[in-house]
């Protein structure tokens, strides 16, 4: 290959326009993790067809106030599938906080700060019993979750009978209908709006700091991690506690967008775990973003505006959820399972050695003396990573004594 040739592939010139570019730009829109947002403009565009008004700014600033909710679950659900669990009891929590706000504010404003601060502090303790039981006491997140949802629907059934219950003051209503009005162009700019965009800075922060590579480490391979020097239990136990304040946050906005009722958290954790699947996030861990699990929520909440618009009976959003979920999860299996399949030599290996590997790529798992040149002893590449097997470390360097001492 010459030395042009080569300097291209280094610098990724090919995926410039061109036959070359635009078959990789197809490949990304139909991959796991492209393809919702792909989906995404589709579902838009057809509901603007439907319903032109949508289009306007207002109304797509309100659409986003109604997605808040969902989007602030499924980007908590996020950061525990992608650490290889699951959290089931979200929608209980939105539940239980809901109706705690209801009942101890009232119709008092000097209490809406206090419950504020009480309604965070159990969403952490709520993580933080997911966590511990799930890491420390090694039981199945599922179940531990599970046990969870029960417990806090459970306890708000048996507070409420079962019935509305509660008025919160207008003042903490406010929040999840409220915003600054006079805004130009949309009128009116909800406080729902600003605390997801607040949320997912956050995310994003979290997800390319040191903390967010770990989880994804820890979600790929749990082995490796304690091995690299990961603290597995506490990483995961604070996705937990990420995924209970997310659900609390959600459940302070739900009080005033669809006020206060034991039902009206029901379904979000399965609402959350389609959202995060269906955005590219890969169940059992280690490969997803916060960005595509944010375009899942938006993408299944206009699914479902589509399906009001054409008049499909609300009880079949359950068949449509799980269908999603089957559908993207056997998807995203049958293009990794194709990828891995991809011949390592010719122009798919030049490709392959020229793509960035992130994280949790696997072409990162390829091992970097493949790409090397000898050192000077020819033995060892110069520059080379250790061996990812510290079992063969082992054995090379106890080898590499005998030959010293001999």
């Amino acid at each position: 290959m010459s030395a042009t040739s080569s300097d291209a592939v280094r610098t990724g010139s090919t995926a410039g326009p061109g036959p070359g570019g635009l078959a990789r730009a197809l490949r990304t829109a139909v991959s796991p993790r492209g393809a919702v947002y792909l989906l995404l403009v589709v579902l838009l565009v057809a509901v603007v067809i439907l319903n032109p008004s949508f289009a306007e700014p207002g109304q797509l600033v309100r659409y986003i106030q109604r997605v808040a909710p969902i989007a602030l679950v499924a980007i908590g659900q996020y950061f525990v599938i992608v650490s290889g669990e699951f959290d089931l009891s979200q929608g209980s929590l939105v539940t239980t906080q809901v109706v705690l706000a209801g009942t101890l504010i009232g119709q008092d404003d000097a209490k809406a700060i206090p419950v504020l601060v009480l309604l965070l502090v159990l969403g952490t303790v709520v993580g933080i019993v997911n966590g511990i039981v799930t890491t420390y006491l090694k039981v199945p997140s599922f179940i531990v979750t599970l046990g969870m949802m029960l417990v806090l629907y459970g306890g708000v059934m048996w507070w409420t009978g079962g019935a509305a219950t509660g008025n919160p003051a207008d003042s903490f209503r406010q929040i999840g209908r409220g915003g600054i009005e006079g805004v130009p162009v949309i009128g009116l700019l909800p406080w729902a709006v600003l605390v997801l965009a607040a949320v997912v800075a956050v995310a994003v922060w979290l997800s390319r700091r040191p903390f967010g590579r770990t989880l994804i480490a820890i979600g790929d391979n749990p082995a490796a991690g304690v091995f690299a020097g990961a603290s597995v239990w506490r990483t995961k136990t604070a996705a937990f506690v990420i995924s209970s304040l997310c659900a609390t946050t959600a459940g302070v906005l739900l009080v005033g967008y669809a006020g206060v009722h034991p039902s009206v958290g029901k379904g979000y954790e399965f609402i959350a775990i389609t959202a995060v699947v269906l955005g590219g996030v890969v169940l059992g861990g280690g490969r997803g973003s916060v960005w595509g699990a944010l375009a899942g929520a938006f993408a299944l909440e206009t699914l479902f505006t589509l399906l009001n618009f054409t008049s499909v009976p609300s009880t079949m959003r359950d068949a449509i959820q799980g269908a999603i979920i089957i559908a993207a999860v056997a998807y995203s299996g049958a293009v990794f399972r194709a990828r891995r399949k991809r011949p390592t030599s010719g122009l798919g290996a030049i490709a392959d050695a020229a793509a960035p590997a992130g994280p949790h790529d696997p072409a990162s798992a390829a091992s970097p003396a493949a790409h090397t040149p000898p050192g000077p002893t020819g033995t060892e590449p110069t520059g080379s990573i250790p061996s990812p097997d510290p079992a063969g470390d082992v054995a090379v360097r106890g080898d590499q004594m005998k030959e010293n001492r001999s």
